[in-house]
């Protein structure tokens, strides 16, 4: 059964003092650049992150050890993230907390808090937590590149489900949400620089295509054991990728619980609409520094032919031609928007 809530998990004690010594070694050592809402991201085994995150990645690779059974819900920022915690949660909940229950936990409890990061939450602050009495399967979530996961995942039978969207949109969702973080003493941040950095690869657990190509190339390589999802697909036909993601978890529907409708009442459960109007998703902060009230904004496709110039959408159009060449990633670079 997996988790309904994320209960007080004990620590086992660490030598916080050494822990400390070889992240900040690291980060002396660590190309830097301005950060969107920090003074500076690093670059950190390839990607960009910010201390703290470097900190708790190293202890969540050094700690952490996968289960069979496990399932690592991996995003890059802004993609659909808390969306598709929501609907795994639910999928792989649904015989303990039946959908159309009023007091079901996703009614109660923000996404993040039912599918706790890797990251941000349980080895943040270079905790490293008990995770051996949390009901099976357990499900995390990270923003963690494939390459960068802990060994055991990689090693193990567990399952990785990824999420990745338009890096039109992301960009924009990106530079909205960050805007909204940065505190009242920094100046707003401009699209244009934002963009600029965008396109360098300069963003939180960047470059997007490193990201993006990372699970992609290990889906096609283990489709057992990595599935691939797109959040236009999921936008544009939730049913049949419902059923994809619920058959690749191990629990696929059944033609009774098809036909009375589950599948449906999934959906409307965790639409982005049902989501955001709840109360729990309107207040506190279920990750550290983050209000729940900002994960929420449109949830569209195709927003970004609102802000972007055609330069901007010829620059970005050019690069990920020449990341994604012919890795067989593409993506619908112009969708219709009225």
């Amino acid at each position: 059964m997996a988790i309904s809530h994320l209960p007080k998990i004990p620590t086992i004690d660490v030598d916080e003092d050494e822990e400390n010594l070889i992240s900040k070694e690291l980060i002396h050592c660590c190309p830097k650049e301005k950060g969107w809402r920090t003074s500076f991201l690093y670059k950190f085994q390839g990607f960009w992150c910010q201390p703290k995150e470097i900190q708790a990645i190293i202890s969540f690779q050094k700690h952490f050890r996968a289960r069979n059974s496990d399932v690592i819900l991996a995003t890059i920022p802004k993609s659909g993230t808390t969306w598709i915690k929501a609907l795994t949660f639910a999928i792989m909940n649904r015989k303990n907390f039946p959908i159309s229950n009023e007091n079901h936990p996703l009614l109660r409890s923000n996404p993040h808090d039912l599918v706790p990061f890797l990251e941000y939450k349980l080895y943040a602050n270079n905790q490293n937590p008990n995770l051996s009495n949390i009901p099976e399967p357990r499900i995390f979530g990270t923003h963690v590149p494939y390459g960068s996961l802990q060994e055991s995942i990689m090693g193990s039978d567990c399952r990785v489900v990824y999420i990745c969207r338009n890096p039109f949109d992301t960009f924009i969702s990106s530079w909205h949400y960050c805007s909204k973080l940065r505190s009242e003493s920094q100046p707003p941040f401009p699209l244009e620089e934002a963009f600029k950095m965008y396109c360098k690869g300069v963003i939180g657990f960047g470059p997007f295509w490193e990201h993006m190509l990372g699970y992609w190339k290990e889906s096609l390589e283990r489709p057992k054991n990595v599935l691939f999802m797109k959040y236009e697909d999921m936008k544009e036909d939730a049913i049949s990728q419902l059923k994809m993601l619920a058959n690749f978890l191990g629990v696929p529907f059944s033609i009774e619980e098809e036909e009375e409708g589950l599948v449906e009442e999934i959906m409307k459960l965790c639409s982005f609409e049902n989501l955001k109007d709840l109360e729990v998703n309107k207040i506190g902060k279920s990750i550290k520094n983050f209000d729940n009230k900002y994960l929420f904004r449109k949830g569209e496709i195709g927003d970004w032919v609102n802000y972007l110039s055609p330069s901007m959408v010829e620059q970005l159009s050019k690069i990920m031609e020449e990341n994604f060449g012919d890795s067989g990633l593409k993506f619908k670079v112009f969708p219709s928007v009225s």
